[in-house]
């Protein structure tokens, strides 16, 4: 039986060694699809677009805040001390406002930056699986320490967003 079980062991490792050869792997990087993809691009345009209402008014207050700030540190000295204390108390909440402001301004930035790299990366997903069907593939990975630029595939995944991009551009 041991001997039966010792044959079957090296005839599968043989039969594996054998197919070895037929396998085939490929990489993505995925950071560069996230920059360099069409759709990232747009969507990175997206985003600005929708986020610049928001970013030119957070300036404002910046510029506003900073204009109170010198108003304040050149005439602080000629002014009465409740005038002066108003005027510090109103800097301190236009400051804490200003910095309310910013934080909601990055956490809705990041959640819809997050929300459109998710549609990027599905798109991705989507012509990755496209590619590894049409040209037999056995396994693609998308993460990796080191790439041999033999099966790295980031090109081919590009070219495939790239012309899928044109299909459904707004016209």
């Amino acid at each position: 039986m041991k001997k039966l079980l010792s044959v079957g062991l090296i005839s599968l490792a043989c039969f594996s060694q054998a197919n070895a050869g037929d396998f085939r792997i490929g990489v993505v990087d995925t950071e560069r699809i996230l920059r360099e993809s069409r759709q990232a691009v747009l969507a990175e345009k997206k985003i600005e677009k929708e986020f610049a209402a928001r970013d030119q008014e957070i300036k404002k207050l910046i510029t506003q805040s900073k204009e109170q700030q010198t108003a304040l540190e050149k005439d602080g000295s000629t002014l009465s001390d409740s005038v002066r204390r108003n005027k510090e108390r109103e800097l301190a909440n236009l400051n804490l406002s200003l910095q309310t402001l910013q934080r909601e301004f990055r956490e809705d930035l990041n959640l819809r930056k997050n929300e459109e790299l998710a549609l990027v990366l599905a798109q991705a997903d989507k012509a990755i699986r496209a590619i590894a069907e049409s040209e037999g593939y056995d396994v693609i990975l998308q993460e990796a320490v080191y790439r041999n630029p033999k099966v790295d595939i980031t090109d081919k995944v590009l070219k495939y967003l790239s012309n899928e991009a044109t299909d459904i551009s707004p016209k």
